[in-house]
């Protein structure tokens, strides 16, 4: 049985988790020390408390057609660990600032920003002096 399903990333939840509270969506049949056990071992943190949320499902229409259906409901965890240890998914990347020099010699600060995934966003804070500015056209063709 799989306990863990996904952690719960949004806003309110990485707010939790900066003082020791993570959310995850868990099996239904999961309890509370079943939960603690397995965040503590894939996690290597020292599980103190686990609080469990029922969600039932909602029902909804859909747009075109004048049916409803019903979402299936789910499970919450929150986990409160130790005071001082962190579970490496739910921290908040940092900005590197990076100097990169272009063709002319200029240079160019940027700020580097990694997603939760580990995936690279990359901001321009100064853009190059002299360079024309990009505009893309949409030509439609046709008789």
């Amino acid at each position: 049985m799989i306990v863990l399903r996904r952690p719960v990333i949004t806003e309110k939840s990485m707010k939790l988790a900066q003082n020791g509270l993570y959310t995850f969506v868990v099996d239904k049949d999961a309890t509370k020390p079943v939960v603690a056990k397995e965040v503590a071992e894939r996690f290597k943190v020292k599980v103190l408390e686990v609080k469990i949320v029922n969600i039932s499902g909602k029902e909804k229409s859909q747009k075109r057609v004048r049916k409803t259906f019903e979402t299936k409901g789910v499970k919450k965890a929150l986990v409160q660990v130790k005071k001082g240890e962190k579970i490496a998914l739910f921290e908040t990347p940092k900005e590197e600032e990076v100097t990169v020099t272009t063709a002319e010699g200029e240079h160019i600060n940027i700020k580097e920003k990694k997603d939760i995934l580990g995936r690279t966003k990359v901001k321009v804070e100064k853009s190059a002096v002299g360079a024309a500015p990009t505009t893309q056209r949409k030509v439609i063709t046709g008789k």
